[in-house]
């Protein structure tokens, strides 16, 4: 098991990124620090960090007043003596100046009209015109994007100032400037004409409001500006996504010689068979240059079982079907029948032997998918009596009386929206709206740790690909990397404005993706903590994230029916399937990479060709500006399998490419 990542690194990190705790992020992190120590007596630590960060006592003692403070400092930018009768006025003027404009320059500054309705109809209520807010509110509501109406539904019900405090919309739009692309000659002509007519009210909230990423070059045109616009705060910002990024696969373990042993054990005197176990499939792949190094982040040591499981599952692969537009996966549906208990969350264990539900009863129910019962280990008294030294010990320590085709574990006080085996499907961690994680030990099908980090319900949650690691996320608006062997979160993810529904990991377990209800999808560094990339153009929130088996892609699907493929090495979207008619829940890849699966509420499993996508995306030749995501989705979409009435909760690839799709039966009302 690997060392966890060392305390005194992260508090180094902490140090050197902000010594004054100079935002109200890390002032509200400090003061619930300070708010445990008092909890627990911690009297000399809290005095130290108090002397430390210059903090007052009535400050430290309150941290509900000073977050008003900071909100109210926040909302005082829309403090203005502007005359309420000229909104209306100048905002037609700017819509005439777009549309008067040239073609090139008209589609890029439409984005502008969204972001300055939104602050100039909020700068009349702090400012006390309700009236000249409504009229302007009622004027141009309808003519904004649909993907937005959900946010100025929100806005609607703000109409006095007192409301713009308690709005989580509207303090991340002015915490955080909403971001936009503009070529420099489209910018600077809107610029120009708002000068020349004295537009004031337009030209301060572009000054003090928008953050308007200027380009040299051409004009993008309005293809490019919908792959990237749908953000709760505009497009990512350019210098979001210059991180380098390591997203090729770790050096696979040098298992040749256990594979040679244990085929010479496997079959007695059947000689070919030996011979017929060295595939080319499972000889050791060239290094990928894209690859992190082996040591980036400590993993834990492979002992003789994860090499043996290794072995059994590169024997599984060697024999899969290679799937493509000729050959299609054969589908294995498991229905779920009278789950009056409410099924939320599915998940199938890598080697497709194990089924975990979640409910809404706050239970989790563990079935076996092979004749193989489930069976719990023996009491403390009889294992005491066991000869420990016998070759079929890890039989014998097994109850044959308590065996069984599913297993309940009890131990939530919410209902279980994720689930998650460890790759040696030992353990098993669960999200819960208790607000806690748990981690199950599948030996004894009880908990063996309850990890208490999350402030709201936790939405999701992932084992690492290696063990040790996972991670989870809530309505708190954070996703939280922990260790098998520590109760305390070893990084915390921040940076979302609403709340972050899914994550996944990285195939090489150096990073972490996370999607949200901000349409916003992003991938973190375990190492660092930092974001290395921002990826927007989801229209709604994104409920499922998953990569690619080489890395070398992330594909994201939520509620506007789309399933988004992102190529990590450019930060671009690579293509833009659409095909489903209801939220998209659950993805796959097929072992290879060549095939997507997606499922939803629609009923309808859909297959995709994603090789030729790929294969183009990695030419050397690929130009970033010329999105893929133009090609027809029917051209791509290779089958669709409906079911009668039950919705997709869970898909999964087995080693051998067969596609299994998990769902509840929903009887017609």
């Amino acid at each position: 098991m690997a060392a966890p990542m060392d305390v005194a690194e992260v508090k180094k990190e902490v140090a050197e990124d902000s010594p004054q705790i100079p935002d109200s992020m890390n002032k509200e992190t400090l003061a619930a620090v300070l708010q445990f120590l008092k909890k627990n007596n911690l009297k000399g630590t809290e005095e130290l960090l108090k002397k430390e960060a210059k903090v007052e006592e009535n400050s430290a003692n309150d941290p509900g007043n000073r977050s008003e403070q900071d909100v109210s400092s926040v909302l005082s930018a829309y403090q203005s003596e502007g005359d309420p009768s000229l909104y209306e006025a100048n905002y037609r003027s700017l819509k005439q100046i777009i549309e008067k404009g040239l073609d090139s320059r008209r589609v890029e500054q439409t984005q502008l009209l969204y972001p300055v309705f939104v602050h100039m109809y909020l700068e009349l209520v702090y400012n006390g015109h309700e009236d000249a807010a409504l009229k302007l509110y009622q004027a141009f509501e309808k003519e904004q994007e649909d993907y937005h109406q959900d946010d100025l539904g929100q806005l609607a019900m703000v109409n006095k100032k007192e409301h713009m405090r308690h709005s989580e919309l509207i303090v991340n739009l002015r915490s955080s400037k909403y971001v936009l692309r503009l070529s420099r000659d489209s910018y600077q002509s809107l610029k120009r004409q708002l000068q020349e007519k004295s537009n004031n009210i337009i030209l301060n909230i572009l000054q003090e409001h928008l953050y308007i990423d200027v380009f040299d070059g051409m004009p993008r045109n309005k293809e490019q500006i919908d792959a990237a616009s749908g953000g709760m705060c505009g497009e990512a910002k350019r210098k979001a996504n210059k991180n380098k990024m390591s997203y090729g696969l770790l050096r696979e373990p040098d298992i040749n010689l256990l594979l040679d042993d244990e085929d010479d054990t496997g079959d007695g005197e059947d000689k070919p068979k030996k011979k017929k176990a060295k595939r080319p499939d499972i000889k050791k792949s060239k290094p990928d240059p894209s690859a992190p190094a082996q040591n980036r982040i400590p993993l834990p040591e492979m002992r003789d079982i994860d090499k043996f499981e290794k072995l059994v599952s590169f024997r599984e692969l060697s024999k899969r079907v290679h799937l493509g537009p000729d050959l299609l996966p054969s589908v294995c549906f498991y229905t779920l029948l009278n789950a009056n208990q409410g099924l939320i969350s599915v998940e199938v264990s890598d080697d497709s032997s194990l089924l975990a539900a979640g409910f809404t009863d706050s239970n989790i129910r563990v079935w076996t998918l092979t004749p193989k019962k489930l069976r719990s280990i023996k009491s403390a008294d009889i294992l005491n009596e066991l000869e420990k030294e016998a070759d079929d010990v890890l039989e014998r320590i097994m109850d044959e009386r308590s065996a069984a085709d599913c297993k309940t574990l009890v131990g939530h006080n919410g209902p279980v929206y994720a689930t998650s085996f460890s790759p040696d499907r030992t353990l098993l961690i669960s999200a819960s709206g208790d607000g806690t994680v748990r981690l199950w030990n599948l030996f004894t099908f009880s908990t063996l740790v309850c990890y208490k980090g999350h402030n709201y319900p936790v939405w999701d949650v992932a084992f690492g690909p290696f063990g040790h690691y996972f991670v989870s996320c809530g309505k708190d608006r954070t996703a939280r990397l922990w260790t098998t062997d520590s109760p305390q979160p070893v990084r915390v993810f921040s940076g979302h404005y609403s709340d972050i529904n899914c994550v996944c990991f990285h195939p090489n377990s150096n990073y972490v993706a996370t999607g949200s209800c901000d349409r916003m999808v992003k991938v973190w560094d375990v190492l660092n903590g930092k974001c290395a990339r921002v990826l927007t153009g989801h229209k709604s929130p994104v409920h499922k994230l998953l990569f690619s088996p080489n890395g070398h892609f992330l594909a994201s699907a939520g509620e506007d029916c789309t399933v988004m493929l992102w190529g990590l090495r450019h930060s671009n979207l690579v293509a833009e399937l659409k095909g489903h008619t209801e939220c998209i829940y659950s993805m796959s890849f097929c072992r290879d990479g060549n095939m997507l699966a997606s499922g939803g509420l629609d009923n309808n499993v859909k297959l995709w060709d994603v090789k030729k996508i790929f294969t183009e995306a990695e030419s050397e030749d690929f130009d970033t500006a010329s999105q893929i995501q133009q090609t027809d989705s029917s051209k791509l979409l290779l089958g669709s399998y409906p079911t009668k009435n039950t919705t997709i909760h869970h898909l999964h690839f087995t080693r051998r490419n067969l596609l299994l799709a998990v769902g509840a039966f929903a009887t017609v009302s």
